[in-house]
């Protein structure tokens, strides 16, 4: 699932989802299954959130392949189908072979001048990348 709208003056979860969709997803993120009711009692504690708005914006999440839903008894369970961190891979995986098609070496570029700001880890980890990349041509 590819998410349609990021946004670059956001933060965090903001960047993919509307304010109301990142709370839920938030919340969700953080449990196992909830029902709606589940949800907007979280949300109520931060903010008074009415009830339909909720379960409005939790179906949409659910057509746009985000959260699972299904029913037990008279009540729905909605989950989400990817964690927080798979959900984060795979769209910053996305965004980043959008951004190399369109503009290429630029971005590596830009990315290499970004390392200056990350740990030594990320380093060891990009160095063994390139040296597997060089094998394999």
């Amino acid at each position: 699932m590819k998410i349609q709208k990021f946004k670059m003056n956001e933060s965090g979860l903001n960047r993919f989802f509307g304010p109301l969709e990142a709370k839920i997803m938030d919340i969700l993120w953080n449990d196992v299954e909830m029902t709606i009711k589940d949800v907007q009692q979280m949300l109520d504690k931060e903010k008074v959130t009415n009830f339909n708005t909720v379960m409005t914006v939790m179906n949409r999440l659910v057509e746009k392949g985000i959260l699972q839903k299904r029913t037990e008894g008279r009540s729905s369970l909605y989950k989400p189908l990817q964690t927080r961190d798979e959900f984060l891979s795979a769209q910053s995986k996305e965004m980043t072979n959008e951004l190399m098609d369109e503009f290429g070496n630029v971005v590596v570029s830009h990315m290499l001048d970004a390392l200056e700001d990350v740990d030594d880890d990320l380093v060891a980890k990009l160095e063994q990348k390139i040296k597997e990349l060089k094998k394999e041509q």
